[in-house]
């Protein structure tokens, strides 16, 4: 039976950590692409025939052979990737970014194509690492690939411009020197290059005014690929800078695609923060807007401003048929670990899911996990999360667990980064005895509630849960008895980006792209990798 075609796009389409997107057309398909940072799989990728409701497709780098995030720091790994389409195959541009303090930027740039959006993706090609946010431009036979220069030397400001390179498609390579991008006059710090082609002119995207509440999208266009290029006199495309009051903050980073009948679509990254230009749990998610050409050939949003309903595009009847889409929001979910592999939601930290560490089959219904490294440590760390997605939502998970060692611990987390999380858990205190006890990590500050544990007297099996409301956060669990709550109310925005990025000396010491995850965690710091098994993972939403 054929679906109506919806009249509304609610936005964020990708609510939680989904920023940076990069939206393709491929004939009545529509794909998303956003980063991913140090979360395995690499790249999410999400499909939809409507643009309102958008189908996980999980992520495209999902081996070491395709991504490596072993060592990398908090917020860098997959920074902005690039989804494009040419000679019948998917190009797949990402950079794999290991090193980002002291003004330092170490960001090889790699690609991957595949016949099929699912795969399988062909041995990573190094284009470079002069800079980041690489994106290609396929016009024609011919292929560019654009991204920024990184400026390291102080005093330079960190970037030297936007450059383009020829991409050969046939060999995978580039071909040629880079050639500078001769950009409008002003342009300061501009990131996130994209470039489009409409009549005679060549349309270049930006983002512009960092990540934070001045982000903004801007288009400047020229008739010679590499310019000179002119601004859009109007302003910027999209941007909420001087709005502090709408619901849609950080406006920015943006992607064009026409869906084939004549209109035009802008994706983008927003944020939703608590209270007027608060603090943001949910990061950067996925918002998109309608976008008309004027006569005299610029491209417009409604006001230039971001909103949380938007017209959907008018598509053709049975452009929608096929597989059941469902919102592009997630909001809710449970997973009874019944099938082989994890679902699209889930991500694991640093290091791909692998029966090393990780397993759905040796007990039936159950995830396993062997005990991993400490929170500190930047690989071989057991912890299974999704992203927190609304600022009032609920996280629960039966965990079975049998401690020998206070170097033994399971529960679940509410997780920002190695710097920033809580972590409600099983573990062992001095004599041996099973404990439920709550652990906390603020700005690299590690306590622990010794004395507000549960001794769980024999009790092997439990339902352990958080509630986030807003900026507070919840620990409760049942041993069978019903809920109980566990510990005093706790300070969510611990898990926000602007609480997790730091500056020292005036310069980057740890960003904060991520945005808050909830998951399944488990330590042993023998070494041993003592296994705990969790089942009935629900994720709820309140309004």
């Amino acid at each position: 039976m054929r679906q109506p075609i919806a009249l509304v796009i609610r936005n964020p389409v990708l609510a939680g950590s989904h920023p940076d997107p990069s939206l393709l057309r491929v004939g009545r398909d529509f794909y998303l692409a956003t980063s991913t940072f140090e979360w395995y799989p690499g790249v999410r990728l999400h499909h939809s025939r409507d643009l309102v409701h958008w189908r996980a497709l999980g992520g495209a780098l999902d081996s070491t052979r395709l991504l490596d995030l072993a060592g990398c720091p908090d917020s860098g790994g997959v920074w902005a990737p690039n989804l494009s389409y040419a000679g019948g195959l998917f190009h797949l541009v990402y950079s794999n970014v290991s090193t980002y303090a002291g003004g330092f930027t170490d960001c090889p740039n790699y690609l991957v194509a595949a016949e099929s959006i699912n795969g399988p993706w062909s041995d990573p090609v190094l284009l470079h690492m002069r800079g980041f946010d690489a994106s290609l431009f396929h016009d024609g036979e011919e292929s560019w690939l654009l991204n920024l220069v990184h400026d390291w030397r102080p005093g330079h400001g960190g970037s030297a411009g936007l450059e383009a390179t020829r991409y050969d498609r046939a060999a995978r390579c580039l071909a040629g020197e880079p050639v500078p991008i001769a950009l409008p006059p002003q342009a300061a710090w501009i990131e996130g290059p994209g470039l489009y082609r409409r009549g005679p002119w060549y349309y270049l995207l930006t983002a512009d005014g960092g990540t934070g509440y001045q982000h903004q999208v801007t288009v400047a266009r020229s008739r010679s690929l590499t310019g000179p290029y002119e601004r859009d006199p109007r302003g910027p495309l999209i941007t909420a800078r001087r709005h502090p009051d709408l619901p849609l903050q950080k406006a920015g980073h943006g992607s064009l695609a026409e869906t084939g009948t004549g209109q035009w679509y802008l994706a983008y990254l927003a944020a939703r923060p608590s209270g007027r230009r608060g603090p943001c749990m949910l990061g950067r998610e996925t918002a998109l807007a309608p976008v008309t050409w004027t006569s005299g050939g610029w491209p417009r949003t409604p006001g230039g401003l971001p909103a949380l309903d938007v017209p959907a595009p008018h598509l053709p009847a049975g452009t929608g048929d096929g597989p059941p889409e469902v919102s592009g929001t997630h909001p809710d979910g449970f997973d009874g670990f019944d099938e082989p592999a994890l679902g699209p939601h889930w991500s694991t930290l640093r290091r791909p899911a692998a029966p090393d560490w990780l397993s759905l089959t040796q007990r039936s219904s159950h995830l396993r996990l062997r005990g991993g490294r400490s929170p500190r440590s930047m690989l071989g760390l057991s912890l299974v999360a999704r992203r927190v997605t609304a600022a009032r939502c609920a996280f629960e998970a039966t965990v079975e667990y049998r401690p020998r060692t206070f170097q033994h611990l399971a529960g679940i987390t509410a997780y920002y980064n190695t710097r920033n999380w809580y972590y409600l858990h099983v573990t062992a205190d001095d004599q041996g005895q099973a404990v439920l006890r709550a652990a906390a990590c603020d700005r690299g500050a590690v306590t622990v509630d010794e004395p507000g544990q549960e001794h769980l007297r024999g009790t092997a099996r439990l339902r352990l849960g958080l509630d986030i409301d807003g900026p507070i956060l919840r620990f409760r669990y049942d041993t069978g008895t019903g809920w109980h709550p566990f510990g005093p109310p706790l300070d969510a925005t611990v898990l926000s980006d602007e609480h997790a990025e730091e500056m020292e000396g005036g310069q980057i010491r740890t960003l904060g792209f991520t945005g808050a995850f909830v998951g399944l965690w488990a330590w042993d710091l023998t070494g041993d990798g003592l296994p705990a098994d969790f089942d009935e993972a629900t994720y709820r939403t309140a309004p």
